[in-house]
């Protein structure tokens, strides 16, 4: 049974180059349903490189980026501990 799933323009563009590419390559015409199937059974076999590629691949500021930003903080002078943040924020 066939299901309806929406693609961007681009990913459509893209759906066509490849069946074109495939078309010139092997002379053999695939539909984008064959070619989802496949491009998904491929994702499935090295799916924890897929997923790897979803994660957040910050690995947050360098030294130098964190001098920076550091460098606009000022002492007040008075001494804050959790306690006093606390009762700043929640009274």
């Amino acid at each position: 049974m066939a299901t309806s799933v929406k693609v961007d323009d681009r990913t459509k563009d893209l759906l066509e180059r490849l069946q074109a590419e495939i078309r010139l390559e092997t002379g053999e015409r695939v539909t984008q349903q064959e070619l989802l199937r496949r491009i998904t059974e491929h994702g499935f076999e090295s799916r924890d490189e897929l997923v790897a590629s979803f994660r957040d691949e910050w690995d947050g500021l360098t030294e130098a980026e964190t001098e920076q930003w550091l460098s606009g903080t000022i002492s007040s002078g008075t001494e804050t501990d959790e306690d006093d943040i606390d009762e700043i924020l929640y009274g």
